[in-house]
């Protein structure tokens, strides 16, 4: 079954004078309850694409379906994480979780009750009364991936939300991730530079190509039991898909280092 359908969609911006198309006939097929992760170079439109998932912009041409529905503009059947935490600070870490549920019209007692459910699925429930400002990056990236699954979305999208952690952290909440996803079932798009993340996360990998951004190739990485794992990074399975998806990537990589250099000189 098919979750979200992405049918030739293109994205044109108006830049100092200039036309410039993000992205240029876009096919792609998540199933539901996949973890797709797409990957590409600087500038190819990953987060763009994220952004017409999520309803916060509209293609230029082509659609997007969401459970056989047209997307039109942000819902409820979507949750977002980017990678700046986006917390409401004057909120306790309870209070950004059950935001959501507000819109949601979820009773006050209901509310509080699914908050905490999922501050302890992210392992945060000691830290339910602190304020973002008392919370480490990790424990606030966590806090936002709560509020993002409390609502219950058919879809979770996720913009590079581990970017701006250190390696340790990021290696945790990518399995802390990995856990949450095979509990939950949801269907997981998520954006990242890391050729590692990607294929350490993802059942299927979508590399893109550079700006205009196409789907280069889609790559299934059939490893088993990520999570269950306990050195999967230097499984001989694990750097062939790695290895694959860079060799996919570099010329693509290339082309944009030509690209932004060619645009310095104009300047």
């Amino acid at each position: 079954m098919t979750a979200i359908h992405i049918e030739n969609v293109s994205k044109v911006f108006e830049a100092r004078g200039a036309t410039v198309t993000a992205l240029d006939g876009i096919d792609l097929q998540v199933r539901a309850g996949e973890f797709l992760v797409i990957v590409g170079p600087s500038g190819c439109g990953k987060s763009t694409l994220l952004d017409l998932i999520g309803g916060l912009a509209t293609p230029s041409a082509g659609r997007i379906l969401v459970a056989g529905q047209e997307v039109t503009g942000p819902g409820l059947d979507r949750g977002v994480v980017f990678q700046q935490y986006a917390l409401l600070p004057w909120r306790t870490a309870q209070g950004n979780v059950e935001f959501g549920l507000e819109a949601k019209n979820v009773p006050r007692r209901d509310r509080a009750a699914r908050a905490g459910e999922y501050l302890d699925l992210v392992g945060l429930s000691a830290f339910h009364d602190r304020y973002p400002h008392e919370l480490s990056g990790g424990m606030k990236q966590r806090v936002a991936i709560a509020r993002s699954l409390a609502f219950d979305p058919e879809v979770l999208l996720m913009d590079e939300p581990f970017a701006a952690l250190d390696a340790q952290t990021r290696d945790g909440l990518q399995d802390e991730l990995l856990r949450i996803w095979e509990r939950t079932g949801k269907t997981v798009v998520f954006i990242t530079h890391g050729i590692e993340e990607a294929v350490y996360l993802g059942q299927r990998v979508a590399v893109m190509t550079s700006r205009p951004g196409r789907i280069k190739q889609v790559v299934d990485v059939p490893l088993t039991a990520r999570s269950a794992t306990e050195d999967l990074r230097s499984d001989p399975e694990f750097a062939h898909y790695r290895h694959e998806i860079w060799s996919l990537l570099r010329d693509e990589v290339d082309k944009a280092r030509a690209a932004e250099l060619k645009e310095v000189a104009r300047v």
